[in-house]
């Protein structure tokens, strides 16, 4: 008999439980080292704020603040080259092959600067505190530092807001007329500070026209003059007092025996859009950064504060996940629990808290209006980063995007698609200079907030310019399955037509004309080709290009697919749909090498020791979807076997992605091996050598190591992985629960064909879920139990699913050379079930 229909009412009640418990990250101390500092951001200001006593420091960043100016860096000698290379590539001579692709490469990408700091230095002379405590509220995106002095109780807020662009302090204590400070800006590019009224200060800051990738290089950081290249910035705050005094003093406010302060803080930029140069046709950036101070400071802090947290938790809260709490560990301090972790391995708060530590980055990092995140998101300290701390396209950028759609934050992938724009823009110069390519756009192995698309490498000149990873001329078409996916999470056909589908159809007008023919196999291939940052071994000898990499083929493959698959549900373009399926039929298949593995290269060179943290050629695993443990069991058998040699310990953007791709083997146990090892911790007062392990800070900020944000947003996409999964053709609950999590809920993630999913479970298996079709549609379901779907008629699968946004993914073809077993892949397959949904409309389902 059927009951009543759940109201979709029921599903936001139902995930609207406080939980508040172990969602701040404290310390009891303050922050020495950047990594112990806490971040916050509004997707354009960064801040790190370090909860000192004496001398307060909020560092700051802003995502427009680069070096340099545009500068496509194309190069002209490609379309004579490029023949040569691919000539001796056909030869067997990929030595010679490396040495001409280096006269292809171009320079390399501008930096992400330091903006300044804020820093406040309090009059006491004792600093010996009698109760300390400094936290990240993720509930509310504030930080807050408490501290007793002398009897007296002192709270510093802090917070970033996206409605009013701005950075507020709120100081406050238990006892009136005991504040008394100076505040003032500074930064680590050139700058001057001046006094404004009698309580304001200006940073005027001059950034570098040009910063060296190199330490050898003979340039390292060149400024030209006030009005010439380089971007120009301002940073402005304004104190507002409530009793005591204040005045500028020697470029600082001062403040004396006041009751309570509020702190306004607005910076900007010259930055003019991503095709002219910021000092001689940039934006006056004290326009911005007046206009918003004085809008601001008209509000009182009550008011942003306010206004800040609904805006934020609007996001934020969408999702909510719970696992067994432990309350001892929860009344340790964050870096003593990531400490102890290691040995005692019984703290699944800290695992949700990780979580939605992520979620919250990418809020922070990545808003509608700003720039897409960066390899460090919008937090960086030092005029030449780790890799310049730019957006490093081969993996890192696109890691950054994974929770996007599936972690309910669907708003934040913007800053990237809006990016992509840029992108084929320069894309399109870079193919026809450097190709002669007039079709499509391309973008290769770095860019940068000019939207750099031609190859990095320092030219020819620079001995550690690499082919094994300048060669790439992969990212564009990479980037384009990102606008696919978003619109299988959301639904949304005017984005689709407007956005996505020129964009995907650009960079595959590209790479049509970068495929040739292989004359011995008649396939579709790339040349040179790589397997990003590795190297080939082949009899005792390292070489860096090659043709055909899995990899390509593989991205080439989803994003054909993709294309296809858009042109159809847009009903038009017909004729480059038959040219791309007649395509996809002859692009190099892949292939089940000698030891069982995936094969990475064109042969099967693979080494079974080679432990490289790059596993690029497992992409159709994980991020595509051409891999799968139902329809392709072969090639999931082969990836199981490539991810076994290479182990599961690397650096820790590497170990994320591999925590995705367990999940996608539906092997939750080994996934959550793996997240156990990413809680390493990591001290950033001890020298660690770059790449030496994975790991996490006491901010528990991802440690490569140096810093990564990849390694955050790639661990909370893979936990959603392992709890719900959509790429098959079906919503499957609980794919990959490792026996660790014996009972859980979480509440709000999001499935292909936009449904939100609600899931609650115990002794290892699901009790009831709440499903919300946003659009409607056919919801085909994938349980490990028979449920039953309250109120609504469920019939058995049976063909394709008819929902267009969550199909059964493209069977690629393969040949298998193994000469042993494959790995098993032991796969429940559970129950599979259809029903219609309406839209709006919330179903529930419940075990039997």
């Amino acid at each position: 008999m059927k009951q009543a229909l759940l109201s979709g009412a029921i599903l936001l009640s139902f995930g609207a439980e406080a939980q508040t418990n172990n969602l701040k990250l404290w310390y009891n101390k303050p922050a020495k080292a950047w990594e112990e500092a806490l971040p916050l951001g509004n997707g354009k200001t960064g801040a790190m704020v370090y909860g000192r006593i004496n001398r307060e420091r909020i560092q700051l960043n802003d995502n427009t603040l680069w070096s340099g100016f545009p500068d496509d860096g194309n190069n002209s000698n490609g379309p004579q080259v490029l023949p040569q290379v691919r000539k001796a590539i056909f030869e067997g001579d990929y030595e010679q092959a490396a040495v001409l692709w280096k006269k292809m490469q171009g320079p390399y990408s501008a930096r992400y600067l330091p903006l300044g700091e804020l820093y406040i230095v309090d009059y006491r002379r004792d600093s010996i505190t009698t109760s300390y405590k400094r936290e990240l509220d993720l509930n509310t995106g504030v930080s807050a530092v408490n501290y007793t002095i002398g009897g007296v109780t002192y709270k510093r807020e802090v917070f970033t807001s996206y409605p009013d662009k701005a950075l507020l302090v709120r100081i406050s204590s238990s006892k009136p007329g005991t504040i008394s400070f100076k505040a003032g800006l500074e930064s680590k590019l050139r700058f001057n500070v001046n006094g404004t009224g009698q309580n304001g200060l200006v940073l005027t800051g001059k950034a570098p026209k040009y910063v060296a990738n190199r330490v050898y290089d003979p340039k390292q950081i060149e400024y030209d003059e006030q009005s010439g290249e380089g971007m120009n910035f301002q940073i402005r705050i304004k104190v507002k007092n409530e009793g005591g005094t204040i005045k500028i003093n020697n470029q600082q406010v001062e403040v004396v025996n006041a009751n309570a302060v509020t702190i306004y803080l607005s910076e900007a930029t010259s930055f003019n859009g991503f095709d002219k140069s910021p000092g001689l046709n940039g934006k006056d950036p004290s326009v911005e950064a007046k206009s918003n101070l004085e809008k601001v400071y008209a509000k009182t802090y009550k008011a942003l504060k306010a206004n800040h947290v609904a805006d934020y938790q609007h996001l934020f809260q969408r999702v909510k996940f719970q696992l067994k709490a432990n309350p001892a560990a929860e009344q340790q301090a964050t870096d003593e629990r990531l400490l102890q972790y290691a040995t005692n391995k019984n703290d699944q708060g800290l695992q949700t808290l990780y979580y939605q530590f992520g979620r919250y980055l990418m809020i922070a990092a990545s808003r509608p209006g700003s720039r897409p995140s960066n390899l460090q998101g919008i937090w960086n300290d030092m005029v030449q980063p780790p890799w310049g701390s730019n957006y490093t396209t081969n993996i890192n950028t696109e890691m950054n995007y994974w929770l996007a759609e599936n972690a309910n934050l669907s708003e934040c992938h913007e800053p990237l698609f809006n990016f992509m724009k840029e992108l084929a823009v320069n894309g399109a110069k870079t193919a026809k200079v450097n190709y002669g390519i007039n079709k499509g756009w391309v973008a290769h192995h770095n860019s940068d907030l000019w939207a750099k698309s031609s190859p990095p490498g320092g030219y020819d000149t620079d001995p550690k310019g690499m082919p094994r990873w300048s060669a790439w001329p992969m990212s564009g078409a990479w980037f384009s399955t990102h606008l696919y996916e978003h619109y299988q999470f959301t639904g949304d056909k005017v984005f689709l037509k407007k956005t996505a589908y020129p964009l995907m159809k650009g960079a595959a007008e590209f790479m049509l004309q970068w495929l040739i023919k292989d004359p011995n196999s008649n396939c579709l291939i790339t040349s040179p080709s790589t397997s990003p940052e590795n190297t080939v071994k082949i009899k005792g000898k390292e070489y860096q290009l090659s043709m055909a990499s899995t990899m390509d083929m593989s991205i080439l493959r989803e994003l054909f697919t993709d294309i296809i698959a858009s042109s159809e549900a847009l009903n038009e373009d017909a004729d480059f749909r038959a040219e791309l399926i007649a395509a996809r039929e002859k692009l190099y298949p892949f292939h089940i090498g000698q030891y069982g593995q995936l094969q990475e290269w064109f042969q099967d060179w693979d080494d079974p020791k080679d432990t490289h943290r790059h596993i690029s050629h497992l992409f159709s695993l994980y991020p595509g979807n051409q891999i799968s443990v139902f329809e392709t069991p072969e090639l999931a058998s082969a990836a199981k076997q490539s991810l076994i040699y290479r182990g599961d310990v690397s650096t820790g953007w590497s170990m994320a992605w591999k925590i995705n791709w367990w999940a996608r083997l539906q092997d939750g146990n080994h996934a959550y091996k793996i997240l156990e090892d990413a809680f390493a911790y990591i001290d950033p007062t001890k020298e660690k050598a770059q790449m030496s392990g994975g790991g996490t800070y006491p901010n528990l900020f991802d440690a490569h190591p140096p810093f990564q944000v990849d390694g955050n947003f790639g661990a909370t996409a893979g936990i959603n992985e392992m709890l719900l999964q959509s790429q098959d053709g079906m919503l499957s609950l609980l794919p990959a629960l490792p026996d660790a999590w014996k009972e859980g809920s979480i509440k709000g993630i999001k499935a292909r064909g936009n449904f939100v999913v609600n899931l609650d479970w115990k002794n290892g298996k699901l009790t009831q879920a709440f499903i919300k079709s946003e659009i409607g549609g056919n919801c085909r379901l994938r349980t490990m139990q028979k449920v039953m779907v309250v109120g609504v008629d469920t019939r058995p699968e049976n063909g394709l699913n008819p929902n267009p946004l969550t199909q059964v993914p493209y069977k690629p073809k393969y040949k298998n050379n193994a000469k042993s077993a494959l790995q098993s892949v032991p796969v429940q397959k559970g129950y599979v079930v259809d029903f219609k949904t309406e839209k709006g409309k919330t179903y529930k389902i419940i075990t039997l």
